[in-house]
């Protein structure tokens, strides 16, 4: 399991021109979804991003938590993360799972995201064409792979 975390001052998803997620000081983050992912892996990602410290304490250093800031977030599925761009100048994104494997885990990982934060995760749709806008906020972006835990 592949995530990209982008903090945020606002963000938002739009699917056919009707806005489905919009928020305020949090995090977006794409999540994308192999074969091999498992429960355990979402476990430990929604936990590493919960607690991630790159919101910015008094001081201005990086050391506070969404949790902390009690801030918001948008979970966007993402199977392009697991692109290979060894061959050619085509993507190929053989490595990412497949709907029938992808969804159970996507929905499992939001499900957990909102039990680690105690609060309700928008989401965009799985599979859906969706415009994704963000104001990244200083800028920070942070890519956590799963299978790089160890």
């Amino acid at each position: 399991m592949k995530a990209v975390i982008q903090r945020v001052s606002k963000a938002s998803v739009t699917i056919e021109g009707e806005k489905v997620a919009n928020i305020q000081n949090g995090i977006l983050v794409l999540l994308g979804i192999i074969d091999e992912d498992v429960q355990e892996d979402i476990a430990w990602l929604t936990k590493k991003i919960a607690n991630l410290r790159i919101f910015n304490d008094e001081g201005g250093v990086m050391n506070k938590s969404l949790l902390d800031i009690n801030g918001e977030a948008i979970v966007v599925s993402q199977f392009t993360l697991h692109a290979s761009t060894k061959k050619g100048n085509r993507p190929s994104y053989i490595k990412a799972a497949k709907p029938d494997v992808a969804v159970p885990l996507y929905e499992n990982f939001v499900q957990q995201f909102e039990t680690d934060l105690g609060k309700k995760v928008q989401t965009g749709e799985f599979g859906a064409d969706m415009k994704v806008e963000l104001l990244n906020d200083g800028p920070v972006t942070i890519i956590i792979d799963t299978k790089d835990k160890v």
